[in-house]
């Protein structure tokens, strides 16, 4: 298998609701595993990201909010072995178990540090044992597993929790160019990639969820935007009803999972739903359809790994928008030096759009990104885009997504700290 079909194949993980709450609960779940007795108090630690995108997001199977929240259920119901499915099996008498933990005080979370490395620590104590999980750098990657002061599992020296960023490495997805990229996702045998649709398989039963669900009001709106037709002859209208009326049902916690990418249900999704619109209104092939998502999926990793998978700039809209971009403009048949200028007036455009955590908001930035990457791929397939000299773009189309994701990390360490301190704000007024 070529290294990018591995690459992807590997990053392409189901992650039921936001992934932060699913990675919270799957640790606490984790250390509550090796202990024995009636769980007493939980403490979760963790990186500004991950604070951040946990804060007011929905938790699968209820209709609350938030990592401490998330840990609760972790220690009462989840499912260490479903990694971030851990919470598809909660029960009404589970949330009621957890409201009585946090009512009791016995659920603590709190930030760690600012960065974008992402950080968990989730400690259980019961009367008997006390157990401790630590995660790194991606959502269910444990390095430390401690029992009453015991290691009984580690990867990595000891030390403490890393404010600062480790010194840079160079990711593999970053030794290709942007052509390369392309000649691959065009020439790699179909048969290698074909479980890439299993990604729409998840998505699509998702959107549906978001469909069907009373909870839901863009999905609603979207819907009749479009005629009142899952698909429309409106392409435009089409992919953003497909895409967000899923990012919306995945915020407020429905309980279906979103294929992930880069560790995000919501980047997994706008790569790939706006896609499976185009592919539906204008017949483009079933192998068309999983090449350019390929393609998507891989610019949309390009950025990431400069921008750390969890930043103060919304990944889904910037990283994730970008890769979709560079799709369309393949099933369009359009050139490589097209997908450049495309990346050029994405760069141009929306780069700075902050994330504030995994929450209803994000349904807003992914219609803006539905609609930033439409009007961006014609604009630059009609010669019309905004040039290298410009802001923040490249020389190249590598530089320009290497200072795209520059952006967030180191860029935006200062606008995290600042959300997260509106957040403690924010909890202090509203507790």
């Amino acid at each position: 298998m070529h290294e990018l079909s591995q690459m992807i194949k590997d990053d392409m993980k189901p992650a039921l609701g936001v992934t932060e709450p699913g990675a919270i609960a799957f640790a606490v779940a984790k250390a509550k595993s090796y202990t024995k007795g009636t769980v007493e108090k939980v403490t979760v630690s963790m990186n500004s990201g991950m604070y951040k995108n946990a804060f007011t997001c929905g938790i699968p199977g209820t209709t609350e909010v938030g990592s401490a929240f998330a840990a609760a259920l972790g220690a009462v119901a989840a499912d260490p072995d479903k990694g971030l499915e851990s919470l598809a099996d909660v029960k009404d008498a589970d949330v009621q178990e957890a409201r009585k933990m946090l009512e009791e005080g016995k659920i603590t979370a709190r930030l760690e540090g600012i960065t974008s490395r992402i950080f968990i620590k989730a400690e259980v104590e019961t009367a008997e044992d006390a157990a401790c999980v630590t995660i790194r750098d991606s959502h269910t990657n444990i390095t430390e597993i401690t029992v009453n002061g015991k290691e009984v599992f580690g990867t990595e020296p000891k030390d403490s929790y890393p404010v600062q960023e480790e010194e840079e490495t160079v990711h593999p997805i970053h030794r290709y160019t942007l052509k390369e990229l392309y000649e691959y996702a065009d020439s790699v045998p179909i048969e290698e990639i074909s479980f890439i649709e299993e990604a729409y398989q998840t998505n699509l039963a998702l959107f549906h969820e978001g469909l069907e669900s009373p909870r839901t009001t863009f999905a609603r709106r979207l819907l009749n935007m479009n005629d009142g037709k899952e698909i429309s002859k409106d392409e435009q209208a089409t992919a953003s009803l497909l895409c967000n009326a899923a990012i919306e049902a995945r915020v407020i916690g429905l309980d279906k999972p979103a294929m992930s990418i880069t560790g995000s249900g919501a980047h997994g999704i706008i790569a790939t739903m706006p896609l499976y619109g185009a592919y539906k209104v204008n017949g483009y092939t079933k192998e068309q359809l999983l090449r350019a998502t390929a393609l998507s999926y891989l610019v949309c990793m390009y950025i990431k790994e400069y921008s750390g998978k969890l930043s103060a700039f919304c990944g889904c809209a910037i990283a994730a928008g970008s890769g979709m971009a560079c799709a369309l403009v393949y099933l369009r048949g359009g050139t490589v030096e097209m997908m450049a200028h495309t990346l050029n007036n994405m760069a141009s455009s929306i780069t700075g759009m902050i994330c504030d955590g995994g929450n209803q908001g994000c349904t807003m930035k992914g219609i803006a990104a539905v609609d930033a990457a439409y009007k961006s791929v014609d604009f630059a397939m009609h010669g019309i885009y905004i040039d290298d000299v410009h802001g923040i773009n490249g020389k190249t189309p590598e530089e320009t997504m290497r200072n795209m994701g520059l952006i967030a990390s180191p860029g935006m360490t200062g606008t995290e700290k600042t959300i997260v301190e509106i957040f403690e704000g924010k909890r202090r007024f509203f507790s």
